[in-house]
């Protein structure tokens, strides 16, 4: 299995593309997803990539687990930020 980040996803037409380094883009659709209805982008999943006449094609596409501290301390309050003042000109 691989890894790697959501490049883009596009609601509307239910697929998208996962980033693939220097090379080209990895397509991925909807219904290649297995735990989730859809992605966001610059999630990390873990797919296997298969090749057809469009490209490269991800299957069995997994959410990896998110670290859930992104802003948050350990009560589930928001961390607080020094305040800073900006600077005029």
């Amino acid at each position: 299995m691989l890894q790697t980040i959501v490049k883009k996803w596009f609601r509307d037409n239910d697929s998208g593309f996962l980033d693939n380094g220097n090379g080209p883009d990895i397509l991925v659709n909807k219904a290649d997803l297995v735990n989730c209805e859809f992605l966001k982008v610059g999630v990390m999943v873990e797919f296997e990539c298969h090749s057809d006449k469009r490209g490269l094609i991800a299957k069995k596409v997994k959410l990896l687990q998110q670290s859930k501290s992104s802003g948050q301390n350990k009560k589930g309050k928001r961390s607080t930020k020094e305040f800073r003042p900006g600077v005029m000109t």
